[in-house]
């Protein structure tokens, strides 16, 4: 779907007001100015993405909160990077997988890590135990001090905010 030419519009007038800052912002969170000026783009293309355009009276504000959460996003994916190397740094060279694999595995982990990060601390902490760790219910609820019927209604919204991001994008 194309942006309305109203919301162009904005997004463009937003851009040259404040890429320069955007830019400059990220650039002291990164410490590289080219990976800055890449998520300061993607900051401006996110907004072009989103359906409607909110009546902004910080735009700045806005514009932090949306460059952060690439930000975030983006030591995600290095660290992921990082550890999905480091794992592959003991396989003996037959079993190393082709750049196109890894690739591949690197995407599937970065969108399974976005999915996770929607879920609130708790929940997702509930479900990384029973999904990863294989422990059940009671459990989890005596591990984390809480009773099963929480860790049940955790569980329930964690499948449910899964389900979402799979099936309803």
């Amino acid at each position: 779907m194309l942006p309305s030419s109203s919301t162009r519009s904005t997004v463009g007038e937003l851009y040259v007001q404040h890429h320069g800052w955007v830019v400059q912002l990220l650039r002291r969170k990164l410490g590289n100015h080219d990976h800055a000026l890449d998520l300061a783009q993607d900051t401006f293309v996110r907004m072009l993405r989103t359906d409607s355009q909110p009546l902004l009276r910080e735009p700045r504000a806005y514009l932090t909160t949306i460059a952060s959460r690439l930000c975030g996003q983006y030591f995600r994916r290095q660290a992921l990077e990082r550890a999905y190397m480091e794992s592959l740094a003991v396989l003996e060279p037959e079993h190393m997988p082709s750049p196109e694999s890894r690739l591949l595995v690197l995407e599937a982990l970065d969108a399974v890590g976005q999915v996770l990060d929607g879920l609130g601390s708790k929940v997702r902490e509930i479900f990384l135990l029973s999904q990863l760790d294989g422990l059940t219910y009671p459990q989890i609820a005596e591990h984390m001090d809480l009773t099963v019927n929480v860790v049940q209604k955790a569980m329930l919204k964690a499948y449910r905010h899964c389900y979402c991001a799979v099936y309803a994008a």
